[in-house]
């Protein structure tokens, strides 16, 4: 299960990063630029999108890992689940 959650992450990324990639190879081509400096900039553009994604899922990772921690309870059964599942 956890190379599927790995293998889905990446392919978030990858087509997220090919959105931003073609709307900019769009917007490019439209410029009066040379299209060495179209692709070199779709390709800056594709990559800075995955790897600011990559970055974010790995800050949001360490943060619910350390959340985790403390939204548990210490002991499954405390005075107010024991009485308020009576109800």
């Amino acid at each position: 299960m956890r190379r599927n959650r790995w293998l889905i992450r990446r392919a978030r990324n990858f087509l997220a990063a090919l959105v931003n990639g073609g709307i900019t190879f769009t917007i490019l081509l439209i410029a009066p630029l040379g299209l060495a400096a179209v692709m070199i900039n779709t390709i800056l553009v594709m990559v800075g999108t995955f790897l600011g994604e990559e970055i974010t899922d790995f800050l949001v990772g360490i943060l619910r890992q350390s959340i985790a921690g403390e939204i548990e309870p210490d002991h499954l059964h405390t005075s107010i689940t024991r009485y308020r599942d009576r109800e």
